[in-house]
């Protein structure tokens, strides 16, 4: 009659301990199943769940399993039923929590793991992403932050709770708390769109324009009519635009050499081109300016308002279609189903109401330094760190983006 086994064996990691433990299951005569080995901090967790089969000897087994390159070693029996609880839990959903921000204090690691247990996940596996050794930086924060990947295992008892949760504790502790399925498409994504004003760069381009044409009281008048909801966008915006007419077209270039970047995005547009992602701007703001970036960084395409100019002057008119929510949605839509990726293979990243149906189209939406609306009811949401922050999302860690480097 055939038993299985867990051998363990833990201790300092050096090299040739698979081999001692290999010659130790085939000095035994059992069948090898199943086999995982783990390190960290120095320290080597090595595990394999083996059967006894016709003449195997459990006693060299476990005898030998002690002399593993002086590894501490045990040899349990498997229990009655554990194999179904292990088929189980394998088959129970897996998700991603990303923790982000400048620092990572003690209390917010104990706040995220009560968070788990009191949704009934079990935490499989946690990683430091970023380059820093050190999570709670004191004086000193990281200079791209510091992120810890949670990799946790279940069905999580309410789903919209958890998230509302982990959303409050971001509020509280200035970090992100990230949650997603963990899917085959996380590291697979093809196309990555942002909005411009207030993502790309610091600055709303209206705004500026506005305040260099004398206008900015009247422009504001009209943004603050929408947001009490009396005009729609295009009702909004066509206003404000009327408000620029006579504007000289050289002013449009002051603004251009002067646009402030978001921290971050250099450093993303570098490795997004490098691990070969597709990037557009999807804007409700003016090619004008979203070409500048797209010449400066390298954007792959850009849709945003053609302006009107006219002798040397802003007319105050558009070109039609205005670029709105719907629009955004549908060109994300367009560009994804023209280069044959799906919608999961998709990531939008931006930071008002005009951007919530491209965020939501999105395979991966991305509310960055939001407003508290539009971080509610985004999937995702970074507000601590820059533009860069988004490789950790996508599960990249300073040591493969530092291997891409090396390639590029």
């Amino acid at each position: 009659m055939s038993r299985r086994f867990v051998v363990r064996a833990t201790g300092p990691a050096r090299p040739g301990q698979m081999a001692a433990l290999g010659t130790a299951l085939a000095s035994a005569r059992v069948r090898l199943l199943d086999l995982s080995q783990h390190v960290a901090f120095g320290e080597v967790v090595l595990e394999a769940l083996v059967e006894s089969v016709g003449d195997a000897d459990v006693g060299v087994l476990l005898s030998s399993a002690g002399d593993i390159c002086g590894l501490d070693c045990r040899v349990d029996p498997v229990a009655d039923g554990a194999e179904n609880q292990w088929l189980e839990e394998a088959r129970a959903p897996r998700w991603i929590l990303t923790l982000l921000g400048a620092t990572l204090p003690a209390e917010v690691m104990a706040e995220v793991g009560a968070l788990t247990a009191e949704q009934g996940l079990t935490i499989e596996e946690v990683k430091r992403l970023s380059a820093e050794p050190r999570l709670d930086t004191g004086d000193a924060p990281a200079a791209n932050g510091v992120c810890l990947e949670w990799r946790l295992r279940g069905q999580a008892l309410d789903s919209e709770g958890l998230r509302e949760k982990a959303l409050a504790l971001s509020e509280r502790f200035d970090v992100d708390v990230a949650i997603q399925p963990a899917s085959l498409w996380r590291r697979h994504c093809r196309l990555i769109c942002f909005d411009m004003d207030s993502t790309l760069i610091q600055a709303e381009v209206i705004d500026e324009l506005a305040r260099r044409h004398g206008v900015y009281d009247e422009v504001a008048a009209v943004t603050e009519r929408a947001m009490r909801g009396e005009l729609d966008f295009q009702q909004s915006f066509r206003e404000r635009m009327r408000k620029l007419e006579g504007l000289d077209e050289t002013v449009l270039a002051e603004i251009a050499e002067s646009l402030p970047l978001m921290p971050g995005l250099e450093r993303l547009m570098t490795h997004l081109k490098r691990l070969g992602y597709r990037t557009a701007i999807l804007s409700g703001g003016f090619t004008y300016f979203a070409r500048y970036l797209q010449v400066r960084l390298g954007f792959d395409e850009i849709h945003a308002n053609e302006l009107v100019i006219r002798d040397g002057k802003v007319t105050g008119e558009v070109q039609e279609p205005i670029v709105d929510a719907d629009r955004k949605a549908m060109m994300l839509k367009q560009i994804a189903e023209r280069e044959g990726w799906g919608l999961e293979q998709t990531i939008a990243v931006g930071d008002g109401a005009n951007d919530l149906k491209m965020l939501a189209t999105a395979g991966m939406g991305v509310a960055f330094h939001a407003k508290p609306l539009v971080r509610r009811r985004a999937r995702q949401s970074v507000s601590t760190l820059g533009l860069d922050g988004l490789l950790y999302l996508l599960g990249y860690s300073e040591q493969d983006l530092a291997a891409v480097d090396a390639c590029g």
